[in-house]
């Protein structure tokens, strides 16, 4: 006896997320600056903030802060 085929509908689209390039520049006046990047790979990269490190994703690079440079949320 064959087996019954279950159409499935049109799937909803989703919208993706938005990219946060635009966090890692910041704004002095007339000039861009950009933040810190992996002095492996060169300035395209940026290094990922992490709680207590500076971290890059394509070659695996970090930089560890100190404790005393690292200040407290409260």
């Amino acid at each position: 006896m064959p087996r019954k085929i279950i159409k499935k509908g049109k799937k909803p689209h989703k919208n993706k997320p938005t990219s946060k390039k635009y966090t890692k520049y910041k704004i002095e006046g007339d000039k861009i600056t950009r933040e810190r990047s992996c002095p492996r790979c060169g300035p395209g990269i940026f290094l990922m903030k992490a709680k207590d490190r500076l971290y890059c994703g394509r070659c695996h690079y970090s930089e560890f802060q100190s404790k005393k440079e690292v200040a407290p949320k409260a």
